[in-house]
């Protein structure tokens, strides 16, 4: 299976949990995919564990590409910070009203929370913020993937296959 046509942003900032950005940019590449990170900034990024990545691109570039076929967001810190960003709200929505992929790990779903696009959607999440996304109005499963409509969700890092083959056979589509 290739997935040579896809384009898929990965959106982030500092303190990103390593593995669930790494984990999806390879697999995806693995799989033909273009992968691009994008964050609020086009500097260094260092992840929790101290990972350094360099952002193919800002938010206000990404706003201004073609839509990606899906976007991962990855956990860590990073969501807690881009959830309070105007224009990584801009780009999730864009995304999501385009019925483009949006793939959220660990703490992930924190963005699509500050979204607005969480309502009545089954997700899953990490421990830690699963009161936020039932008050939300999504309905909270403790499960390692759960795919409704265009949003993918999963828990932690333990879950990152699992993840990964779901939005792999959602882009496959």
């Amino acid at each position: 299976m290739s997935l040579a046509e896809k384009r898929i942003f990965i959106l982030t900032t500092h303190e990103f949990e390593d593995t669930e950005l790494t984990y999806p940019q390879i697999r995806l590449k693995e799989e033909c995919a273009d992968v691009k990170i994008v964050a609020p900034k086009k500097e260094t990024l260092r992840g929790k564990h101290g990972q350094l990545i360099e952002p193919h691109m800002n938010l206000e570039e990404a706003l201004t590409k073609p839509l990606p076929d899906c976007l991962i967001i990855p956990g860590g810190y990073a969501p807690d910070k881009l959830r309070t960003n105007g224009k990584a709200l801009e780009l999730v929505r864009k995304i999501y009203k385009n019925d483009k992929i949006i793939a959220a790990i660990c703490h992930g779903p924190q963005v699509l929370i500050s979204a607005g696009i969480l309502e009545g959607k089954h997700v899953t999440c990490y421990k830690a913020i699963k009161d936020d996304v039932i008050n939300a109005g999504a309905i909270y499963a403790d499960k390692s993937v759960i795919k409704d409509e265009n949003i993918i969700t999963s828990r932690h890092p333990g879950d990152l296959p699992n993840f990964c083959e779901q939005i792999i056979k959602a882009l496959s589509k």
